[in-house]
């Protein structure tokens, strides 16, 4: 059996393959960011998975695609605890900026975008992964992110930047205490996750002229930083993965469109594709 998954900061897909190459099952799991979640809290999201721990001793290969797994201490977390669950497997654990490039494209070269709970993008030659810079992740970068958003929308109603009538939906849609608040962006697991739920809020009032403000002033840092530094730029395909990306595509084809370049497609999520993938290239 072989498992593949994709894990964000908020959720992780999984989907087991046999031997045939047949999909056996898939589920999901909380999120499995290394970086911000603690080891044992990482162990539980899967152990607690009864689907999951069925079949432990038949997998046999694990690809583990994840937020949090582009730097090698928190990859090395995480690939401990697999191995440690999953005796009899080999596992593989990347960051999921390779999983976008194979559910995107595949071997063939582009920019691909990451707009989720994170965000990041690379430019794939077909061979190897360039990137403008890490990712540090939620506090010092994620440009056009859910917690992106989040923390914009936050700042903007206790400074008072949101028109009124959007000001009384989004305090009686959240609990916006400030001691709520606090707690859970300092003191508690995922953080970024957290402040990603507060993104929810644009999706339905995304005809606003404010959250379009918002929204495109988000994207511009994002293609600014993420996507202009890369010389190629306006003779490749660029592709965007994520929840973000998909449900405001009008206004990223917009943004993109005033910086000369145009986006050949956008995917909500690449777990299907990446499974795809991979029956194509399981040896």
């Amino acid at each position: 059996m072989i498992l593949i998954a994709d894990g964000g900061s908020t959720k992780a897909d999984w989907i087991a393959i046999n031997m045939d190459k047949e999909e056996a099952f898939r589920v999901r799991t909380l999120g499995l960011n290394p970086a911000v979640v603690p080891k044992k809290e990482l162990e539980n999201r899967i152990v607690n998975m009864f689907q999951l721990m069925h079949i432990k001793t038949e997998v046999t290969k694990i690809f583990f695609y994840g937020a949090g797994c582009g730097t090698p201490i928190p990859s090395a977390i995480l690939k401990e605890i697999l191995e440690t669950i999953f005796v009899n497997a080999t596992v593989l654990v990347a960051e999921d900026m390779l999983a976008a490039v194979y559910a995107a494209t595949g071997k063939d070269p582009a920019i691909v975008c990451i707009l989720g709970t994170g965000s990041n993008s690379c430019y794939f030659d077909g061979k190897d992964l360039q990137m403008v810079a890490p990712s540090l992740g939620y506090i010092l970068m994620d440009e056009a992110s859910g917690n992106y958003f989040g923390k914009k929308l936050i700042v903007d109603y206790f400074y008072k930047k949101m028109p009124v009538d959007i000001r009384l939906k989004f305090e009686k849609e959240f609990n916006i205490d400030a001691d709520h608040l606090k707690k859970n962006i300092y003191r508690e697991a995922n953080p970024n996750m957290f402040l990603a739920t507060f993104a929810k809020f644009m999706f339905d009032f995304k005809e606003e002229k404010y959250i379009k403000r918002l929204i495109k002033k988000g994207f511009q840092e994002f293609f600014k930083f993420r996507v202009l530094p890369y010389e190629k730029n306006q003779e490749t395909p660029i592709y965007f993965i994520g929840s973000i990306a998909y449900y405001f595509r009008d206004v990223l084809e917009k943004v993109a469109a005033k910086n000369n370049l145009k986006i050949t497609g956008v995917i909500q999520r690449p777990i299907d594709n990446l499974v795809a993938y991979h029956k194509n290239n399981i040896e």
